[in-house]
C-alpha cells in the first residue's frame, strides 16, 4: 500500500472516530432527555436499529468531511507548496525570472509575495553584478592600454627627452587613474559587503570640510576657479570623521572636475534645527533629469567627456556613506548652468 493511500485511510479513520464520538454523545443525550420527558422505554430492537443507523450515518458524514478536507488541502496547501517548490528550484538553478503566481487569499499569500520580491532582488543583483564586471573590465582596460602603449614608445631608441617626459607623465596619469579605481572598488566593496557600524565621535564638521577644501588647492588653482565659501565655524556633530571625509572629498572633486576654467565653486555649511546642512555647488555643465536619476549608480557617468578623470564610483561611495550615517543627499541641477549637492546630517 502506498504512503499516500495509507495517509488517506488514517485521515478517514480519524474523522470517523471524531464524528462517531460526537454523534454517539449527542444521540445518547437526546434519548436520555426524551425518556425522562415522555417515559418511553426502548426495546432491544429499537436500540439495535438506532445503533446501525448511527454507524452508517457517522461513516457517511466522516467520508464527506474527509473528501472535503482533501479537496481543501489540495487547493490551499498542496498545490501552492508544489508551485513554491518549483519556483524556488528554478531560482536555485539561476533562473531569477521565475515568479510564484500570488494567491488572492489563503495561507501562502504573504509567502508568495516575499518569494517574488526575493527573486526580483536577486535578478537585480545579478544584472548589477554583470554590469559591474563589464564596467570594471572596461575601466581597467583603458589605463592598462595607455600604460602598454606608452611603455612601447618609451622603449624606442633615440627618443627625445621632451617626448620621454610627456610619455612618462601620461603613464603617471594612467597609473593614478588605475590606483583610484582599485581603491574605490575596495572601499565600495567593504561598505556593501559588511554591516558596518560607523565609529561615531564628536567631530568638528567645519574643520573637516575646510581640510578637504585645502587638499584640492592645487586643483582649483590650476583651473583658476573662484571659491564662494560660507562655512559656520566650530559646528560639532556625532559622526565618523573617516567616512564623512569620503563624502566631502568626492563632492568637492566632482565640483572641480565639472567646472570649466574660471568657474565658481560654492560651499555652504549651516545649522538648521537638529540638522547640519552642507551644500557644494559648481558652475559646470549641469545634468538633465535622466542623468540625475542615475548619478548614484555604480560606474554611471552622465558626462562622458570627463570620463578619463573618473570612474563613476565616487557618487556611489557618497550615497553609501550617507546611508550608513543615516543622512540624506539631494541634487539640483540645470543643464549648462551647474549642479548643487545638498547633504543633510543629524547633529
Amino acid at each position: 500500500m502506498s504512503k499516500k493511500a495509507l495517509t488517506g485511510i488514517l485521515l478517514y479513520l480519524l474523522f470517523f472516530a471524531l464524528t462517531g464520538i460526537i454523534t454517539t454523545e449527542n444521540v445518547s443525550l437526546f434519548l436520555h432527555l426524551l425518556k425522562n420527558e415522555t417515559g418511553i422505554v426502548y426495546t432491544a430492537e429499537n436500540i439495535r436499529f438506532a445503533a446501525i443507523f448511527t454507524f452508517y450515518n457517522t461513516a457517511f458524514v466522516a467520508a464527506v468531511i474527509a473528501i472535503f478536507d482533501k479537496i481543501r488541502r489540495r487547493i490551499f496547501v498542496e498545490n501552492p507548496i508544489k508551485e513554491i517548490l518549483s519556483v524556488t528550484k528554478r531560482i536555485t538553478h539561476g533562473d531569477f525570472t521565475a515568479r510564484v503566481k500570488p494567491q488572492k487569499f489563503g495561507y501562502f499569500k504573504k509567502l508568495d509575495e516575499d518569494i517574488n520580491a526575493m527573486a526580483k532582488e536577486l535578478s537585480s543583483t545579478e544584472i548589477l553584478g554583470t554590469d559591474i564586471i563589464s564596467n570594471v573590465s572596461h575601466e581597467l582596460k583603458t589605463p592598462l592600454s595607455v600604460l602598454q602603449n606608452y611603455g612601447y614608445l618609451l622603449a624606442e631608441p633615440g627618443l627625445p627627452e621632451e617626448k620621454r617626459i610627456e610619455y612618462a607623465k601620461s603613464m603617471n596619469r594612467a597609473t593614478r587613474h588605475l590606483s583610484e579605481l582599485v581603491s574605490n572598488i575596495l572601499k565600495l566593496s567593504k561598505l556593501e559587503s559588511q554591516n558596518l557600524s560607523p565609529v561615531l565621535k564628536r567631530s568638528n564638521i567645519s574643520e573637516i570640510l575646510c581640510e578637504c577644501l585645502l587638499d584640492f588647492e592645487n586643483e582649483w588653482d590650476r583651473k583658476n576657479l573662484k571659491l564662494d565659501i560660507d562655512i559656520e565655524e566650530d559646528i560639532y556633530i556625532d559622526t565618523d570623521p573617516d567616512l564623512i571625509s569620503i563624502v566631502w572629498t568626492n563632492l568637492v572633486s566632482n565640483a572641480i572636475k565639472f567646472s570649466s576654467d574660471g568657474g565658481t565653486i560654492g560651499v555652504r555649511l549651516r545649522k538648521k534645527g537638529n540638522y547640519v546642512i552642507v551644500s557644494i555647488s559648481d558652475t559646470g555643465c549641469g545634468m538633465d533629469k535622466n542623468t540625475m536619476e542615475r548619478i548614484f549608480d555604480k560606474f554611471y557617468q552622465g558626462d562622458t567627456s570627463h570620463s578619463i578623470e573618473g570612474n563613476g564610483l565616487g557618487l556611489a561611495l557618497v550615497k553609501k556613506v550617507i546611508d550608513i550615517l543615516n543622512g540624506d543627499i539631494d541634487v539640483d541641477s540645470i543643464p549648462g548652468e551647474g549642479s548643487t549637492f545638498t547633504v543633510k546630517l543629524h547633529k
